[in-house]
């Protein structure tokens, strides 16, 4: 592993190359801040991706073109006379000491749940935070992990399941209104009983210690490795998928699972 001062060289190197690309390089001149939104999307999902599997060297790629992007808005932004990259690491830092009291002040917690309640406490006090429990959750935020975070804040406000068992109850509620709309043929009231079973499950998740989105996306990759397994045996037998009964898919499914096992 680097040093510190190993460390400090290389993001000076960074900032050297960054700075020397905005003006040599036509391409990364003409950029701005809305120009690269896009792209750095893009590379969020990337990293998650490469978190996902697990491996170190990818990780350790995607983190450098997220880091690529965090210098190149901090570069324009200097460009324009807004701030620089120190500036955005002295706000980080006053921000981290600030919202760590138990760490850099004298008080105490008893766990890690009294932290995140600490912290979103602190974030509504700040002079620029948020004004309400949820003002600080995206807009643009996907809705799986948008829910989960809804859930998680105002968790901190104390408004949760007295015990976590109680969340299935809900679950079955909402699932039993799911089919009432099924029945009555309400397409746009189906939508919205879909969206609540879809966020008391999310929230069962959350109570148990569960991260939804990580949980779909194994399920995703799972259910991908098991069809692909089912179109490789049909493609050796020279037999469309699509031509199989019912009854033979379902064989094959079983036989995916167990291949996959």
């Amino acid at each position: 592993m680097n040093t510190k001062e190993e460390k400090l060289a290389a993001l000076g190197r960074l900032l050297d190359i960054m700075d020397e690309l905005r003006e040599k390089c036509p391409w990364d001149r003409e950029q701005t801040m809305l120009s690269l939104r896009n792209a750095t999307i893009e590379e969020c999902f990337e990293l998650m991706d490469a978190i996902v599997g697990g491996d170190p060297l990818y990780i350790k790629k995607e983190l450098g073109d997220l880091l690529l992007h965090v210098v190149f808005y901090s570069k324009i932004a200097q460009d324009e006379g807004m701030f620089d990259i120190g500036d955005v690491a002295t706000a980080l830092s006053e921000k981290l000491i600030y919202r760590h009291p138990h760490v850099y002040d004298a008080e105490a917690v008893k766990n890690a749940g009294e932290v995140v309640q600490n912290w979103e406490a602190l974030k509504r006090k700040e002079k620029d935070g948020n004004k309400t429990i949820l003002s600080g959750v995206p807009k643009g935020m996907p809705a799986l992990p948008k829910a989960c975070r809804i859930q998680q804040k105002v968790s901190t406000a104390g408004f949760d399941w007295p015990e976590r068992s109680e969340v299935w109850d809900k679950v079955a509620e909402e699932t039993a209104e799911v089919q009432a709309e099924i029945d009555r043929k309400d397409t746009d009231r189906l939508e919205a009983e879909f969206g609540d079973l879809l966020f008391s499950v999310v929230n069962a998740a959350r109570l148990y210690g569960v991260n939804p989105d990580l949980a779909l996306e194994r399920t995703n990759r799972k259910f991908i490795r098991r069809f692909g397994y089912m179109e490789q045996q049909t493609i050796k037998q020279g037999v469309p998928l699509q031509s199989l009964t019912p009854e033979q898919l379902e064989t094959l499914w079983q036989e995916a699972k167990t291949h996959d096992d």
